[in-house]
């Protein structure tokens, strides 16, 4: 995979794991409720669940494009109107959204089991990730390719999720982050929509 292509990737997983939202709140309760330990561990096993999202629809994106273009189109059309509907909540999600989270009371083994089942559990992602690798896979990829495209993602998943944890386990980082909450959130959707665009030009 070309280095340009490759960070055009590590952008839009960036983007991705960056939005606020379910996977934000579950990580902000688990770090406020137990700490450190516990919010990097929810972070990594989110992480290990993305990876599996894309693991699998790498897989199935490969034989789509292969023997269902038809399909294929179709499925980039809704995802493209997925990924604008995204950024159109964001812009429209409060001055808090996902910041608000409130802690509770946690262990590593209980936030290894909630950050699986809130990446497994969400069936959003797996169309987030239509949509995204829907980019960067095509039919004749090797298998290479395809590995670094699921490393990328779950990566940078996880980097951005420990990151969370250890930034938000110091007491004055959460406060500075929830006053911008509004301008996180703003950004977001322009994004979002702007990667909705991509998607829905390069298939028309």
């Amino acid at each position: 995979m070309p280095l340009t292509l490759w960070l055009s990737l590590a952008a839009v997983c960036a983007m991705g794991a960056m939005s606020p939202g379910p996977s934000l709140a579950m990580v902000l309760r688990h770090t406020l409720g137990g700490g450190r330990a516990p919010g990097v561990v929810a972070g990594v096993s989110h992480a290990l669940g993305v990876g599996l999202y894309a693991l699998l629809t790498v897989w199935g994106l490969g034989a789509v494009i292969a023997h269902q273009p038809t399909l294929f189109r179709l499925i980039s059309w809704v995802g493209a109107a997925y990924l604008a509907w995204l950024g159109i909540k964001a812009l429209q999600a409060g001055r808090g959204g996902a910041l608000e989270a409130r802690g509770v009371a946690t262990d590593p083994a209980q936030a290894a089991r909630d950050g699986v089942l809130v990446a497994l559990g969400n069936p959003k992602l797996i169309l987030f990730f239509v949509a995204l690798l829907s980019q960067f896979v095509s039919d004749d990829m090797g298998w290479g390719a395809k590995a670094l495209i699921v490393a990328t993602a779950t990566l940078i998943d996880g980097v951005w999720y420990v990151l969370v944890a250890v930034a938000l386990s110091h007491s004055a980082v959460l406060p500075w982050l929830q006053a911008r909450a509004h301008w996180i959130n703003r950004i977001t959707g322009c994004l979002l929509l702007a990667l909705a665009l991509r998607v829905a030009i390069g298939f028309h």
